[in-house]
């Protein structure tokens, strides 16, 4: 659901463009690029050291990771463009220099990705702050200062905001992706937002509250938030295609919980494995997939059986989960390659 506006901007105009009867052509948009197809088996591949999430683009047909190693200051960090399709480094960005005095860079940890401007957006981590780059050219456009311990952001283009979690502070905050101005702040005292997800057809945003064991429900013209219970530990969120149900993965339970967000209610709860760190949802077959870090696989969950119904074998410490056109990107923290790097895998996933 992230790329929504996205997709009905590029459709209106493949209609526009085919009833004037010319060649396809997105002007002032993008170009058409082949979304990654599901192989013939598994891939991966070495990216970089201390790799963390990943954000699909589909108007430029590119996965983008994150990486920081080490404890401060962090002096290696990036922002890595990978083709999707073979996994292979593209280019990699160095975030700017944040403490000259100690030759710490803003190091990356969160990403999404805002096709409707080109850009991705970043979580500094260390550094409080959110940041901006340009997909086109990698630079860096801007740094988003007052997010305390920034854990995730999500973009939603429809509405033009990328949603920020402010661990350190109990805020969920919006910024505006065509100004880079703060639009809105919800602070719940008390709270540790983690994970986010945005259902981009209501604009409600959804933060898990990692200390308390709910999730911070964040409607448009609501008077406040709605805290909606879940598993214990929850630390990533993922919505179903219809956005009435969200996913979290909680961590200190070892479980993915299904929670009815009318009803604002856990209608089932799924043991995945220990360390249970991030979700996605697969928009194609309803099945959700759950990375355990303590079990080196991922899982795959019936959410309406309520059974795991396949493990993806991702070796020592899968990170992240990503689902795009039919396949799952996991970041595995690995360090299984050739020089000490991280892994990228990548799974076909059936319908």
């Amino acid at each position: 659901m992230t790329s929504l506006a996205y997709r009905i901007r590029r459709t209106a105009a493949i209609a526009v463009s085919l009833a004037a009867g010319s060649t396809l052509a997105l002007a002032g948009t993008a170009t058409a690029h082949p979304a990654p197809q599901s192989g013939p088996g598994p891939q991966s591949a070495p990216v970089a050291k201390g790799l963390y999430q990943s954000a699909y683009s589909e108007r430029n047909h590119v996965l983008w990771a994150t990486s920081a190693v080490g404890r401060p200051p962090v002096t290696q960090s990036g922002l890595v463009k990978v083709d999707p399709r073979t996994l292979k480094v593209r280019a990699t960005y160095t975030p700017p220099v944040s403490r000259p005095e100690t030759g710490a860079v803003e190091a990356v940890y969160g990403v999404a990705v805002d096709d409707e401007h080109n850009t991705v957006w970043t979580t500094n981590t260390r550094d409080n702050s959110v940041a901006v780059y340009s997909q086109r050219t990698g630079k860096h456009l801007a740094t988003l200062p007052g997010v305390p311990h920034a854990r995730e952001v999500v973009v939603d283009e429809r509405h033009n905001l990328a949603w920020a979690s402010s661990f350190g502070d109990g805020s969920v905050v919006a910024f505006d992706t065509r100004t880079y101005r703060e639009k809105r702040r919800v602070t719940v005292a008390g709270s540790s937002p983690a994970g986010l997800a945005v259902n981009e057809r209501s604009g409600t945003a959804y933060a898990t509250d990692l200390a308390n064991d709910r999730i911070i429900e964040i409607a448009p013209g609501a008077a406040g938030p709605r805290l909606i219970p879940t598993g214990d530990g929850p630390l990533s969120i993922a919505l179903s295609e219809d956005g009435r149900t969200a996913y979290s993965a909680d961590q200190a339970a070892g479980t993915v919980s299904v929670i009815n967000l009318r009803r604002g209610a856990v209608t089932r709860t799924v043991p995945t494995g220990a360390g249970a760190l991030s979700v996605a949802a697969d928009p194609r077959s309803g099945r959700v997939l759950v990375a355990n870090r303590g079990t080196a696989g991922v899982s795959v969950v019936d959410p309406r059986k309520g059974t795991v119904v396949d493990t993806l074998n991702t070796g020592a410490n899968p990170n992240h989960v990503r689902v795009t056109h039919g396949a799952a990107f996991v970041v595995a923290k690995s360090g299984s390659g050739p020089e000490g790097e991280d892994v990228l895998h990548r799974f076909p996933l059936g319908r």
